[in-house]
């Protein structure tokens, strides 16, 4: 699903940037649009030696026009891609993209400028804050309530009526329990089981998850 007025722009160049491109070339690919006529990557000006990425144009931050784009912030990290919203105008146009191959509830509600991968899953009845990213073959339990800013690596699972706070991180095939709590800026181990509600920031990691020290 894609609706979208400007051009596109992708704040983020590497991995998760790329592939974000490739879910928009998907999500265009019934349309008479073509990705490198409508989008092109923004990167810092320290960072600018490409002037294409896969044939996508590539601009420096301080040729970027917040006027002319609708931004998607493609970077894994989630303090990162917070960062990176606060510095843009407030008045910045922010895209949702849910891929085709994404099994999504229509009885959910989704916060500007998020994304989700193929394969993943979101079911019924919950809310999604903004600038989240659901990769690959993660789900989301119904009448959850996941903070701004989340990010779920590939095969990560929340379970039903779960409440996670901002700037979390779910590690690659890690899992939280159902109706637990989560609090804010906390990062979940690859493979962590949550068995508890975490009410403290930090990592988490192990079967069942502790704290690192």
């Amino acid at each position: 699903m894609l609706k979208f007025e400007n051009r596109i722009s992708i704040f983020g160049s590497g991995g998760q940037g790329k592939e974000t491109m490739c879910y928009l070339m998907d999500c265009l690919s019934d349309t008479n649009y073509r990705i490198e006529d409508i989008a092109v990557f923004v990167v810092d000006d320290n960072y600018y030696n490409e002037k294409t990425i896969l044939n996508i144009p590539v601009i420096p931050y301080s040729k970027f026009s917040y006027q002319n784009y609708e931004v998607i912030v493609a970077v894994g990290e989630s303090n990162d891609r917070k960062n990176i919203v606060e510095r843009l105008p407030v008045n910045t146009k922010y895209l949702t993209v849910i891929h085709p191959k994404a099994i999504v509830s229509k009885l959910i509600q989704i916060g500007d400028g998020s994304i989700i991968a193929p394969g993943a899953v979101v079911s019924c009845n919950t809310r999604i804050g903004k600038h989240a990213h659901i990769n690959y073959n993660s789900t989301i339990g119904h009448d959850c309530v996941i903070g701004e800013y989340y990010t779920a690596s590939p095969g990560a699972n929340i379970g039903g009526s779960c409440i996670i706070g901002q700037c979390v991180y779910s590690g690659a095939n890690s899992s939280i329990r159902e109706k637990l709590h989560v609090c804010s800026n906390v990062k979940i181990g690859m493979g962590a089981v949550v068995v508890k509600n975490i009410t403290e920031e930090g990592i988490y990691t192990g079967c069942p998850s502790i704290k690192l020290k």
